[in-house]
């Protein structure tokens, strides 16, 4: 483990406490929009996460309007929190050479502000390699993955980049892809990688979303999970639910008692992150939204 993973880590201080962690894809403006930096670190604060978990765009809006990461590191510590993550976006999965090559690129830039605002992982989704279409409206741009071995090479290339950094990319389930849309699939990648670093990065929703079933949960140990995504769901067919249907903890059909009993079994002491992307939510003040989700989230976790 390096420096920056024992510090960020820090919250899960007795052997079945998680840290809890706000994605801030909950707390978005009534368009949808990514509210400023420095807004989410108060709002994360006020509410009682230990941390939260921002996106690449945030980072990079911050920098853009004069910011510094050295100022911005200092201002999440001022607030008591610490980065579990940061959610990035670089094509490092995908068949085409030159798109991975530049995929790395993007890679090695979030993995870089990861490292300054003390930020020991970055989320790898499998971008680029969804199967659906693309603003080029050309199929073959998005073309899944068969070959998850080849993947888990990719994965191994990137995990070597981080290393430089100290920062851990995590293999991202996501149920809607027709790559790494199951659980296990994430996993293989992780397992075939070569590398003991190699771990994955599960979603409530996702798993639902791709089909895997929740009794696969225990066979994972606390050390092949990067950092766990809650939420919930109602009643509604995997085929036809999507990202905005995604509820608060506990308001939905989600087995999240049984899920946050394999992670207390398996000694997960991490970071639980709550990531929703519901518009009613968006619509109310931030504030409260984050710290019902946190309520909601602990009320589950037991």
């Amino acid at each position: 483990m390096s420096a920056n993973e024992a510090v960020a880590d820090a919250p899960a201080a007795s052997k079945h406490t998680f840290g809890y962690c706000l994605n801030t894809s909950t707390v978005r403006d009534k368009d949808g929009k990514s509210r400023p930096i420095t807004d989410l670190i108060e709002i994360a604060a006020k509410a009682g996460y230990d941390a939260f978990e921002p996106w690449t765009s945030e980072v990079e809006a911050y920098i853009k309007g004069g910011g510094t990461l050295k100022e911005l590191r200092k201002r999440i510590a001022d607030a008591g929190l610490k980065v579990a993550d940061l959610i990035g976006f670089s094509e490092w999965i995908v068949e085409d050479a030159e798109r991975r090559k530049r995929g790395l690129e993007q890679a090695k830039r979030d993995m870089e502000w990861a490292a300054e605002i003390g930020c020991p992982r970055v989320a790898a989704p499998p971008v680029g390699a969804t199967g659906g279409m693309s603003k080029r409206d050309d199929p073959k741009f998005t073309q899944p993955i068969i070959d998850l071995v080849a993947a888990a090479d990719r994965y191994r290339a990137l995990l070597d980049l981080g290393q430089k950094m100290g920062v851990t990319p995590v293999v991202e389930v996501w149920g809607f892809s027709k790559t790494l849309r199951r659980l296990g699939e994430a996993l293989l990648v992780a397992v075939e990688c070569g590398d003991a670093r190699g771990c994955v990065l599960p979603d409530v929703y996702h798993l639902y979303k791709g089909g895997s079933d929740f009794s696969g949960l225990p066979l994972l140990s606390a050390s092949a999970i990067g950092i766990f995504h809650v939420n919930d769901y109602p009643k509604i067919e995997r085929d036809r639910i999507n990202d905005a249907d995604r509820v608060y903890p506990g308001d939905g059909i989600a087995p999240l008692k049984e899920v946050f009993a394999a992670l207390r079994k398996m000694n997960y002491t991490g970071f639980v992150s709550l990531e929703l992307f519901n518009r009613d939510y968006w619509k109310q003040d931030p504030h409260e939204v984050a710290k019902t989700g946190l309520a909601k989230m602990k009320a589950v976790a037991g």
